[in-house]
């Protein structure tokens, strides 16, 4: 990928702020019990910047299992969608490039689903300085559970359709995604979970990736359609199980 189609698929999520608010899946209870035994402390009561916030899905999440957390979101659609929904939760305007925190001040940096938006050559000593002694950085994505047989189809028609490689991008999701210079020691962890939702909420998920905002409307809705008369095969009663693979890498500073 260039930099420059980078860039524009890292933006495209603005204009379709209120279509991920609303049908992107969230994280399961398990992440967190996880991030939490790794990290050696609780998320309650520690302080965390979530950054790459987009529309607050992590950032509410956090905030629910007793964190005093911020968020740090660079795109003004995604701020905007957060501030409608979250109110009370507060948010900058910044990205993990040159983090707007002070050093020293949170136990946890979090990052859900942003990492790969960012430059680690930057954003690991932002992390690093931001974190007090003993603090964790932890990255964490939804990806397709690629062994169920129904998502290796759509993963597939998806890949041919677009020229993109799924399970080669799920593969990338490791510690040199996180860290190049492998100045930090990530542990990885999978957590499996899974939500039923309705074929369309299922479509409109899939259709806010970056993949699909930037080949236009026109394109991807042709591709929907299709899409959807293979899944209501799969799934003649309209609900689907989207099952994923929730891939966690966390380090903790000195």
């Amino acid at each position: 990928m260039t930099a420059s189609s980078h860039a524009t698929r890292a933006h495209s999520f603005n204009a379709a702020a209120a279509q991920y608010a609303a049908n992107r899946p969230a994280y399961p209870p398990a992440l967190f019990d996880v991030v939490e035994d790794l990290a050696g402390h609780p998320l309650t009561g520690a302080r965390v910047a979530d950054i790459g916030a987009g529309t607050g899905i992590a950032t509410a999440l956090l905030h629910a299992r007793g964190a005093d957390v911020i968020a740090v979101e660079p795109g003004d659609g995604m701020a905007a969608q957060f501030r409608r929904a979250h109110p009370d939760l507060p948010i900058v305007r910044g990205d993990g490039n040159a983090l707007p925190l002070t050093t020293d001040s949170v136990d946890f940096v979090t990052c859900a689903q942003a990492w790969h938006w960012i430059d680690p050559a930057q954003a690991l000593p932002e992390a690093v300085r931001v974190l007090r002694p003993g603090g964790a950085l932890a990255l964490w994505w939804n990806t397709d559970a690629l062994d169920v047989p129904w998502i290796a189809e759509a993963a597939d028609r998806t890949g041919r359709f677009f020229g993109v490689d799924v399970a080669t991008e799920k593969r990338n999701v490791n510690a040199r995604l996180a860290d190049p210079t492998g100045s930090l020691d990530f542990t990885h962890r999978v957590v499996r979970w899974s939500r039923r939702i309705p074929v369309d909420t299922h479509l409109a998920n899939i259709g806010s990736h970056s993949i699909f905002l930037v080949h236009g409307e026109e394109t991807s809705t042709a591709f929907l359609a299709e899409e959807r008369k293979h899944l209501l095969r799969t799934f003649p009663d309209g609900i689907v199980e989207e099952v994923y693979d929730v891939i966690l890498l966390l380090a903790t500073t000195p």
